[in-house]
């Protein structure tokens, strides 16, 4: 089972059961379903994505767009460790599980005012370069992208 090879090939990751995947680095733990079934690919795809954000020593990020090139990389090292233990991982699965984190990114970019691409100043805040609306976005990446204005509306030219 690979999971068993990627618990000997990397000993010092500790891996634990629980109800999704996802790599902790406040913990260092990659956990993963506690149903595992060695015949599921999909569950085998992301526990591999996990461990490549171990393995690259994926501990925080500094912006939206960071997160997504952590992602990236992720998945970079996935198909490594995947060729390494004889599988392949569905380049389609993964290009569907970045695209969830586009469209995060692209919902929380979007200007509430006058819907330009706009640039992230901090963890949680975005500025628009094309009408000056401010607004603040949550910390957490699995929550819906609500945005809350911070500065008056100035009308769009």
């Amino acid at each position: 089972m690979l999971l068993n090879k990627l618990k000997s090939s990397f000993p010092d990751i500790v891996f634990e059961p629980g109800k999704t995947f996802v790599w902790s680095p406040k913990s260092g733990h990659v956990i993963y379903k506690d149903d595992l079934s060695q015949d599921d690919e999909v569950a085998s795809w992301s526990l591999l994505h996990e461990v490549g954000h171990a393995l690259l020593g994926h501990n925080n990020y500094e912006s939206d767009f960071q997160l997504l090139t952590l992602e990236v990389a992720a998945w970079d090292k996935a198909k490594e460790l995947a060729k390494q233990f004889g599988y392949k991982i569905d380049s389609e699965h993964i290009e569907d599980c970045l695209d969830t984190y586009r469209e995060w990114l692209y919902q929380r970019s979007t200007c509430p005012h006058c819907t330009s691409a706009s640039l992230q100043q901090d963890n949680h805040t975005y500025s628009c370069f094309n009408c000056g609306t401010v607004w603040h976005v949550s910390s957490s990446r699995m929550c819906r992208p609500y945005r809350r204005t911070h500065t008056p509306l100035r009308p769009v030219a």
